[in-house]
């Protein structure tokens, strides 16, 4: 894979205007994901960006639903287990939940209460950074279940949302790594 290969594959991101709201950028990655040489380059550059962190990485704990796809995928490559957090009422047994707050309104996350534990590194895992709100309530449901958190990796990143800053102010000396800043 070339830094050439990276930047053909990302160029298949997307801008979609005012969805799901007015005013919004939507960043649509299904061009990328539907371009399979395309896709194993991004999930191989992904796997590259977290195999040097100095932790032993235990699973990737991926945010419904992009980053299922970039989260079973990574796992696969890199061969850890893969830690679900979904939308709330979709997960059958008891969970760990954290409301917060989205760049266009609320939501809340959920999480399985007995798949990690405090001696558990993992790295949290989605497909786009925005205002932070999202992956800072899921490193929430991560603490909840005692595990530490080595790093927060996303495909790309909408740097003018200061999402960055937010996760840095709320979690210092979490790393931060995006294979594309916009």
């Amino acid at each position: 894979m070339t830094n050439r290969d990276l930047e053909n594959a990302l160029s298949l991101i997307a801008d979609v205007p005012d969805y799901p709201k007015p005013g919004i950028l939507f960043k649509d990655i299904t061009p990328l994901l539907a371009d399979g040489p395309s896709f194993g380059v991004v999930v191989d550059a992904l796997a590259q960006s977290i195999a040097d962190l100095p932790e032993k990485i235990d699973a990737l704990v991926a945010i419904e639903s992009r980053g299922f796809i970039l989260g079973g995928a990574l796992c696969r490559a890199l061969n850890i287990g893969f830690v679900t957090v979904r939308k709330p009422g979709k997960l059958p047994r008891d969970v760990h939940r954290k409301d917060y707050q989205l760049e266009y309104g609320f939501d809340a996350l959920e999480m399985h209460k007995n798949l990690l534990s405090k001696d558990k590194t993992v790295v949290i895992v989605d497909d786009v950074l925005a205002t932070g709100g999202t992956v800072l309530a899921c490193q929430d449901l991560v603490e909840m279940s005692g595990a530490r958190t080595a790093a927060h990796l996303f495909l790309l990143e909408i740097s003018q949302l200061n999402g960055r800053e937010a996760i840095q102010r709320a979690k210092p000396g979490i790393e931060i790594i995006s294979l594309l800043r916009t």
